[in-house]
């Protein structure tokens, strides 16, 4: 196991600093689209429980035979499979989408609605998940970068290294070559 000693907490000033490790679980659900399959496995077992209702409360459509417990059971085995498998994620998000819609028909109307749209939700979550996608930028943060951008005498944006000197003019001084310090 690794440690988790923080890399850094209150300077001096009592003022806060960003942690720059995170821990292992933290990499693990945001290297995978883990509430897609968090909410794909919820939404089959919260079927498989409602077919475990009393007879009063239970309405049943559609075909009663082993379809009723397939699906959910089918649907909680493919957001299993999305958070330890991710790399056939698209397969498994359609194929989730559609037994979650299934469900409609044999399984007490997808849980009573609740395990049918935690199902299509947890699907479309994990089928728009990009793994090397960059952070979100607000509308806000990219005008202000444009602003900065625009001023007199910058040539860059905030958090933009600037133009890299050219190496060759760098390395003379007065016409002789000097040596990389």
């Amino acid at each position: 196991m690794e440690s988790q000693e923080p890399v850094s907490g209150r300077d001096p000033e009592g003022v806060q600093q960003p942690v720059l490790v995170q821990d292992a679980f933290t990499r693990w659900v945001y290297g995978r689209p883990f509430f897609g399959g968090l909410w794909l496995t919820l939404g089959g077992l919260w079927i498989l429980l409602t077919m475990k209702a009393s007879v009063k409360v239970v309405l049943h459509v559609g075909m009663q035979g082993v379809a009723g417990y397939l699906l959910p059971t089918l649907m909680v085995l493919l957001g299993l499979l999305i958070l330890f498998s991710p790399d056939q994620r698209l397969f498994y998000s359609i194929t989730g989408v559609l037994i979650s819609m299934g469900t409609w028909v044999t399984s007490n109307l997808g849980g009573f609605m609740v395990g049918l749209l935690l199902g299509v939700t947890g699907s479309v979550l994990t089928f728009g998940w990009l793994p090397d996608q960059d952070p979100w930028v607000g509308r806000r943060e990219r005008r202000e970068q444009a602003r900065e951008a625009e001023r007199p005498g910058t040539d860059t944006g905030p958090g933009q290294p600037g133009p890299a000197p050219d190496t060759a003019q760098a390395g003379m001084v007065s016409g002789t070559p000097q040596a990389a310090q």
